[in-house]
């Protein structure tokens, strides 16, 4: 294995100075959809249909939502028996891949996949074998070219891991769990001054560590970027060594790169130049991380609260969620001090994206 002067890992690896791209960048956020129910993740079809699942952690009794015109929600997939969805990705043919992680009422964790215009099952993948008791699947990649989805279990934090999902046989696999590239490192997530807490039942506080979460395939679908929630690391690995099932454990965490320094962060996004778009949750940015492997600012905005899960659209936009999830009672310490409405934010990228995405 080369070695890298330690030096040169510090600049590489250590989160570089928050900096404006731009003179005014509150000037970049455009609010598409004032919502009056918390969104998870977002995706757009093909057909331009903004699809959101609704975060359990308002619990709402709606799963998945297309968004309309005027902001309203309409039930997306209601004949799935969805019973919590995150996780969301729209392919070329419009089919929406729905990550259900089955931790409202204890069900089955599936990936579902659904078509959007002619609402109907178009596959129905059961996870269970490769879940561990305490998987939380969050977040997803689809890989249309091999019919390959990665999913991003961050778990209970030791025990995180990538899922490796063949979409047409339905086999799937748990892979690098435990690896430093998915498990959390130990530092709090602050945002506006709080730190993000869990109250318990007897009262005390606990402030948690999250696995891998962000989780994206680049344009070619040949590496798939991701690290866990609380981390200063972005990671990459080949796809095709993902799907190499003859690859150990060891041998498969030793082709594990570490590509860039990069904030805490829950969703991203790749466009096709390579830019690396990331939600900066402590700062209500969104950064991006360019080919020189450096992170800088965006756009900064208060609105920008909880960023999350990006979406790149037919008419060439970003689209992003702004659900304040660090307020809900569930992160902060047992009182709710979100402030509707939530929102659905777009700004144009760097470049053009893969619709869905």
């Amino acid at each position: 294995m080369t070695r890298v002067p330690f030096l040169l890992l510090v600049c590489l690896f250590t989160p570089a100075p928050a900096s404006a791209a731009t003179d005014d960048p509150e000037q970049l956020i455009e609010v598409v959809a004032e919502l009056d129910q918390g969104p998870g993740n977002i995706t757009v079809t093909p057909g331009g249909d903004i699809i959101v699942s609704l975060h359990q952690f308002f619990d709402h009794a709606v799963r998945v939502a297309r968004i309309g015109d005027d902001g309203s929600l309409t039930e997306f997939a209601a004949d799935a028996r969805l019973d919590s969805v995150l996780g969301l990705q729209a392919d070329a043919n419009g089919v929406v891949w729905l990550l259900d992680n089955a931790m409202r009422d204890n069900g089955k964790r599936r990936l579902v996949g659904w078509h959007a215009s002619e609402d109907r099952a178009m596959a129905d993948i059961d996870l269970s074998a490769v879940s561990v008791q305490g998987s939380f699947l969050n977040d997803l990649a689809i890989d249309e070219k091999t019919q390959t989805a990665y999913v991003a279990d961050p778990a209970t934090g030791d025990d995180a891991a990538l899922l490796v999902i063949d979409l047409v046989t339905g086999e799937a696999r748990r892979v690098l769990q435990g690896h430093v590239s998915v498990t959390p490192v130990d530092t709090d997530l602050i945002i506006d001054g709080v730190p993000v807490r869990i109250r318990k039942e007897d009262g005390s506080e606990f402030r948690p560590r999250v696995g891998v979460n962000p989780i994206a395939l680049d344009p070619a679908g040949e590496w798939l970027y991701y690290g866990p929630m609380h981390g200063y690391t972005m990671y990459r690995i080949q796809t095709a060594d993902l799907r190499d099932a003859s690859l150990t454990m060891t041998e498969l965490g030793e082709r594990v790169e570490r590509w860039a320094g990069r904030p805490i962060t829950d969703g991203i996004s790749i466009d096709d130049a390579g830019n690396l778009y990331l939600g900066d949750l402590a700062r209500n940015a969104i950064g991006i991380i360019g080919a020189d492997r450096r992170y800088r600012q965006l756009s900064i905005d208060p609105r920008l609260s909880w960023v999350d899960a990006f979406s790149f659209g037919p008419d060439g936009q970003l689209y992003a969620v702004a659900n304040q999830l660090h307020r809900t009672a569930v992160l902060n310490g047992g009182v709710n001090a979100t402030r509707p409405p939530y929102l659905v934010v777009r700004l144009r990228p760097l470049a053009t994206g893969t619709t869905g995405r």
